[in-house]
């Protein structure tokens, strides 16, 4: 029985590519991204990989896949196999960024392989969104002016200002909208007709 020798103790690095898929292709990188996984699978130092699309109807497409060091990640990237499996994307795939990441940032990606596919985000109508930040906006706001600002009258308007808006923006970023457009979002996220 052969000994395989032991791996290097260097961090592990996970590279993630952007593809653009064109449109009438996406079952096929499907299927050449499970290829890809086969083909790596069983080289020495692969962690993992998975791919994540940023919506249904998006033509982007973000793979990442994992090493536990420089040599194996080199070893694939130079192999037969991988040059093989990248020609036969040629005409289904556009790469519109790479980048290998080591270090703790890698340490978030998670490991083995994985499937994802993120739902369509309903974005609300502008106005829909307006109304939403008005509502909480306009009370705290009074509030404000009706307490606070009274005690401000001695101050410059820019810092009388300033003081009021630190106070604001945090209690509308963490507490107010927050609130609003949780009681709001069946409104929000009704399908435009």
């Amino acid at each position: 029985m052969a000994k395989i020798a032991p791996m290097s103790h260097h961090s592990p690095i996970t590279v993630s590519i952007t593809r653009t898929v064109l449109p009438e292709h996406h079952r096929r990188f499907n299927a050449w991204v499970h290829a890809g996984q086969e083909l790596v699978r069983e080289r020495r130092g692969y962690l993992g990989s998975g791919w994540i699309r940023a919506s249904a109807n998006s033509d982007e497409w973000h793979v990442l896949y994992r090493f536990a060091d420089e040599k194996s990640l080199r070893a694939w990237d130079e192999s037969e196999d991988r040059r093989w499996w990248i020609d036969s994307a040629a005409e289904l795939v556009e790469t519109t960024r790479v980048e290998h990441r080591t270090g703790i940032e890698g340490w978030f990606e998670p490991q083995g392989e994985e499937t994802r596919t993120i739902p369509e985000t309903v974005v609300p109508p502008r106005w829909k969104q307006a109304v939403s930040i008005f509502l909480p906006f306009f009370p705290l706001s009074l509030l404000s002016t009706l307490l606070l600002m009274p005690h401000l009258e001695s101050w410059p308007t820019v810092l009388a200002v300033l003081l009021n808006i630190c106070i604001l923006t945090p209690l509308m970023t963490y507490i107010f909208l927050p609130v609003s457009t949780r009681l709001l979002r069946p409104w929000l996220q009704k399908p435009r007709r």
